[in-house]
Order: structure tokens, then C-alpha cells, then sequence
């Protein structure tokens, strides 16, 4: 195999952040555009992968180029998660626009159409996200393979983790206490402000269609019996709105409270940093400077930042993430033998989908999933938990929690979510605990431990009283 291009040293982006794809030169001969591919980090500020390609366009006197490409179907995403995006992205759309940058809006199978329209608009070097699901990664590998017949270079940039996933780690790591020592050692490297993108000053030639996002949608082929959630505005302008008003209201309760349900202590965050519509570095920073507890801030950015990674991590090292193979061996073999107990019930998808169990608890918290879009952190576990304890085997458990979350989660599709269903079912960065029926030795929550922590007839009342949607 040919040796990898030496990557330019840049001043904008840290070289670890950048992986060459291909083996093709890393820079855009004059005249042919830089193109940014976007796709998880769907924003223009502390966007590292945009900053890259426009460091290698000013390098060049070359334009530069956003190219978004819609794939009609992902995974389990429907239109409350499709009618998200499409409203943030016209948000960057604005904001490249002010730029002078072209924003190009593709459909179809982005494995194909982005190097297609490479190719046929001269591209000189493609830079994208880095991303450790399985499809991105197929994605990536055939664009990459595409656009190396013409000796185009592809360049993954990591803009999701403040600390990039593959300088914190080079293997999948055991549990959050072997990643956090590495992610506190180079976390000073990182944690700071990037320079913004400036406005591009060499115009780009090609056409540039007009982008109908309102048209799009509504002629999208996605199942629209999971409908947008009302109110909930999207984008990166929403973004930054919902960092500061967290900031300046309910991070200080953050510690002491996170864990209840009731209390609304959380950051409602997470379907801005799912879509990449803020970056977790601007939430650092923002928490860092507010005038909260030295320790409340510390709690936060374990979440943010150790935990976060950490999901990253796991997914980009094992390609088996949403799978029971995935887990350490410890825990599927506990589940193995376990495998013919009796369940004191047995739901279909259907009755967990439409919250019909006879778990006054679990119903309220798929209430609140489908009602708001997300479901608290807490009780996520509970709810994986207890598909577990209530389907036949554990891997129709984790393939019922994953279409679950990934359909009606705003932030499903995602790696924390694919860790999280494998910590709660397959004992992923987790250990062996007391034995039971069904569960083995892996971790067991109920309904009682949830009623020591928070108000739980309180819980329920209210997610019944939350309108229906649906």
C-alpha cells in the first residue's frame, strides 16, 4: 500500500484532528475548489473540518464549497428527526450565504452522490466529518474510493470531540476510568477558541441551485407517523439560544439535581449536539466560564466530555456497536445462560412502542419519549432495562431499545445512544453485578430504586398530562 501524503501543517486546525483517506495529494490545485462535505457537524463556527477546507481553498486561491447530501433513508429516522435537520440546516444555509460560501443541497445515497458531484465540479480536495457509525463509515469508504480514481484527497476531520477520538485512544477503551486520564491530559491542548471562517473571497464558478428546503420536506419519503415536536426550534441560532439559557438558569442545580425527572436540571442539549448544531467545545467553554459551582461544572463535564468520548470511542473500535457480538464477553455469557428463564411478561414492538405494559413507570417515561422527543438520562437506563427483562431473548431487547430510541429520540442515531443501550443491556464499560433471573450478572434497576431517588407518582402524572401528539 502507497504510503499516506504528509498532511499540511495548518494554522487553524491541529493536525490530529485530520486523518487522510486517500492517498492522493491534500491540497486543491489552482482554481479547483476546496469542498467541505458536511454531515454531522452541522453548523459553520467551531466546525474544524469547514475551517480545514477553507485553510487549504486561501492556501490555493481556490473557492470554496458546503455540500450536504440527503439521504432519504437513515437508520430508523422519521420526520420528526428529518423536519429537525432540514430546519437547522437552513440556519447554515444563512449564515454560509453571509460568507460567501455555496451551500449545495444533494439527494440519494451519499456514498454516490457526493464524489459524483466532485468529480463533475473539479473538485481539488474534499474534506469531511469524522463519524464512528457503521453506514458513515461505508459512506466515507466509498466516497473515498471514488474520488481517489481521480486523485481527489479526502480528508476526515474530527470536529464532534473537543479532544479528537483517535488522539485520546488508538483501542476501545474498558470503562470511563481508563479514557478519562487520557482525555484530561490533552483536554488543556484542545480546549480553547478556534479562529472562525471568514468570508471566502474566491467565488466559485458552478452552478448553485436553489435550495428548497420547505419543498424538499414535504415530498421526503419518511415515515411521518412520528411527527416534529412542536415548539422546539432547530438550528444553530436555537442552539446557542438553549446553551445560554441553560447556562444562566439551570446549571447551577446541575449536581444535585440531574437524576430527577422532576426537577428540569438537565441541559436539554442533546439534540443540538446530536446534529452537530453546536459543538460540545462552545458548551465547554460556555460552562467553564459561568458562574456556577467549581464542582457542579466539574459533574457536567464528565457528561460532555469523558462519557461523550467515550460512546465514540466504543463505536469507532467496535464495528459490532448495536449488536449483543459487541459486548464483553463476561456479559454475554451471563446472558446466555439466562436465555431460558421465564419473563414475568413478553411485549411486541408495538406494545412497547405505544406504551402498553403494566409498568405504570415505563409507560410514562415512552410517554414522554414520544410526546417530547427525549426521555431523561435516568430513566433511559430504567427503560432499557426493562425491554430486557420484557422480551424473549436480549438480542430482540437490544434491537427493540434501538428502534425505539432511534426512531422517537431526537438524539438516537447516534453513539451515546447505541453505548447507552449497550451499558444498559450488555454490560458495556460496566461489571458484573449480583445474579438474577434474566439479567445474569448484568446490572438490574426497578421501580423502587427509582422511587428513592424522585418523586415517582409525581413523574407520571405529569407525562400523562403532557398533550398528546401522536
Amino acid at each position: 500500500m502507497a504510503a499516506l501524503p504528509e498532511l499540511p501543517v495548518l494554522p487553524d486546525v491541529d493536525p490530529r484532528r485530520v486523518v487522510a483517506c486517500t492517498t492522493s495529494a491534500p491540497a486543491p490545485a489552482a482554481g479547483r475548489p476546496a469542498v467541505y462535505w458536511m454531515h454531522r457537524d452541522q453548523r459553520v463556527h467551531e466546525n474544524f473540518g469547514l475551517l480545514h477546507a477553507q485553510a487549504l481553498a486561501l492556501r490555493a486561491g481556490a473557492p470554496l464549497v458546503v455540500v450536504f447530501c440527503l439521504a432519504p433513508q437513515f437508520l430508523h429516522a422519521a420526520w420528526r428527526q428529518y423536519a429537525f435537520m432540514l430546519e437547522g440546516l437552513q440556519d447554515v444555509a444563512r449564515q454560509l450565504h453571509a460568507l460567501g460560501i455555496p451551500f449545495v443541497l444533494l439527494q440519494g445515497d451519499p456514498g454516490q452522490e457526493v464524489a459524483a458531484w466532485c468529480v463533475a465540479h473539479r473538485a481539488g480536495v474534499v474534506t469531511t466529518d469524522f463519524d464512528p457509525l457503521r453506514l458513515k463509515r461505508q459512506w466515507l469508504a466509498r466516497t473515498a474510493e471514488a474520488l481517489a480514481v481521480h486523485g481527489v484527497a479526502l480528508l476526515e476531520v474530527d470536529s464532534r470531540n473537543i479532544v479528537p477520538c483517535r488522539a485520546a485512544s488508538a483501542k476501545r477503551e474498558y470503562a470511563a476510568r481508563t479514557l478519562r486520564p487520557r482525555i484530561h491530559r490533552l483536554l488543556p491542548e484542545f480546549l480553547h477558541t478556534p479562529p472562525a471562517v471568514q468570508p471566502h473571497p474566491h467565488a466559485f464558478a458552478g452552478d448553485v441551485p436553489t435550495v428548497d428546503l420547505p419543498g424538499l420536506a414535504s415530498a421526503l419519503p419518511v415515515n411521518r407517523s412520528v411527527p416534529p415536536v412542536p415548539g422546539l426550534r432547530s438550528g444553530p441560532t436555537a442552539a446557542l439560544a438553549a446553551l445560554q439559557e441553560f447556562v444562566a438558569h439551570r446549571l447551577r442545580d446541575y449536581d444535585e439535581r440531574r437524576n430527577d425527572p422532576n426537577a428540569e436540571a438537565q441541559s436539554r442539549l442533546s439534540p443540538y449536539l446530536h446534529f452537530g448544531q453546536v459543538s460540545a467545545l462552545r458548551v465547554a467553554l460556555a460552562v467553564q466560564a459561568a458562574a456556577a459551582p467549581r464542582e457542579t461544572k466539574e459533574v457536567f463535564l464528565e457528561e460532555l466530555v469523558v462519557r461523550r468520548e467515550l460512546a465514540d470511542n466504543f463505536c469507532l473500535h467496535t464495528p459490532d456497536y448495536d449488536a449483543l457480538t459487541g459486548c464483553p464477553a463476561w456479559a454475554q455469557h451471563t446472558l446466555d445462560e439466562h436465555r431460558q428463564d421465564v419473563r414475568s411478561h413478553v411485549y411486541s414492538l408495538e406494545e412497547f412502542e405505544q406504551a402498553r405494559t403494566g409498568d405504570a413507570l415505563w409507560n410514562a417515561a415512552q410517554q414522554q419519549l414520544r410526546k417530547t422527543g427525549a426521555m431523561h438520562g435516568y430513566l433511559r437506563m430504567y427503560w432499557a432495562k426493562k425491554i430486557l427483562e420484557w422480551t424473549e431473548t436480549p438480542e430482540q431487547a437490544m434491537a427493540f431499545a434501538i428502534q425505539l430510541n432511534d426512531t422517537w429520540q431526537l438524539d438516537g442515531r447516534d453513539a451515546n445512544g447505541y453505548t447507552g443501550v449497550a451499558w444498559s443491556i450488555g454490560g458495556v464499560h460496566d461489571r458484573p453485578w449480583k445474579g438474577r433471573p434474566v439479567f445474569g450478572t448484568i446490572r438490574f434497576m426497578n421501580e423502587a430504586g427509582c422511587r428513592r431517588k424522585f418523586d415517582v407518582p409525581g413523574y407520571i402524572a405529569r407525562m400523562a398530562a403532557l398533550p398528546e401528539i401522536c
